[in-house]
């Protein structure tokens, strides 16, 4: 496996600056590991766009507000390392939580644009914790482009804000969701659905679709989402968090359509919490 692998802020740092030395741009790739055909489309882009791609990997404690969904993050380094060296990368990042947070860590980062609503509201702290390791990741690697998926659109927004906000000479990158064969979008805690819930779980999709349709033929955004809602949950195992429709630019929630429209779902299905957005 012809991967370079780094444990260190400094190890990092100096191999970036070595790039960068040599006139090379640089890409980030920011993910938790457990990978998956979403995010190696992120790696895909990084070469696009960059000389030279790094992959962090790196379960973030703090933007967990469930101690069992962090236990029982999936994880499994050796399978992601093969990964992302098949998709070309250049070098792994992956630190300890002691490098990320050492004992005397006293410094978090605050959002509020975005939150409050969506998973915020149902995950509190959790972009907190996201806009943290985001900001340690940006000034560790000092790469010139991060790719992040359209997946976790309310994710993508915070931190476009956060860039612009605190002026991080980063650009962002955003990619487009991939999915299943059967539209549902791909996640890395889809591996712990049960056969019967993975099953059932592409309702989620179709609910959507039924929200854009319905709204396309004129329905309310209020009636086609709460139409969603319940038949979602007539499915028997599905238990929904929202259906709402936000603007892209603004995340401000919609109650017309316009150009900027996007469908924001969130549901349990048995033990797994999934998310999904569409524009629409």
């Amino acid at each position: 496996m012809n991967l370079e692998i780094i444990r260190t802020v400094d190890g990092i740092r100096k191999r970036v600056a070595e790039q960068k030395k040599r006139g090379k741009t640089v890409a980030l790739v920011p993910t938790m590991g457990g990978l998956h055909e979403g995010h190696l489309s992120l790696i895909t882009k990084a070469k696009e766009v960059a000389d030279f791609v790094v992959v962090s990997i790196f379960i973030n404690p703090k933007q967990f507000n469930n101690p069992d969904d962090l236990k029982t993050y999936p994880s499994d380094e050796d399978a992601d390392l093969e990964s992302i060296a098949a998709e070309g990368a250049d070098t792994a990042f992956i630190p300890s939580v002691d490098e990320m947070y050492p004992q005397e860590f006293a410094t978090d980062v605050k959002v509020t644009a975005g939150v409050n609503i969506l998973c915020d509201a149902h995950r509190p702290g959790h972009f907190g914790g996201v806009a943290t390791v985001v900001t340690k990741l940006f000034l560790q690697v000092g790469a010139d482009f991060a790719c992040f998926g359209e997946k976790d659109f309310q994710q993508l927004f915070i931190i476009s804000r956060l860039v612009e906000d605190l002026n991080i000479p980063i650009k962002i990158i955003p990619t487009a969701t991939v999915r299943e064969k059967d539209g549902l979008a791909m996640s890395s805690r889809n591996a712990r659905l049960s056969e019967d819930d993975r099953r059932l779980a592409p309702k989620l999709q179709e609910a959507m679709q039924e929200v854009k349709s319905n709204t396309r033929n004129g329905m309310t955004i209020n009636t086609a989402c709460e139409a969603a809602w319940k038949s979602l949950e007539a499915e028997g195992n599905f238990k929904v968090e929202y259906f709402e429709v936000r603007c892209g630019k603004t995340m401000v929630l919609m109650e017309k359509l316009s150009d900027d429209c996007r469908l924001f779902a969130a549901a349990w299905l048995g033990g797994v919490r999934l998310i999904d957005n569409i524009k629409i």
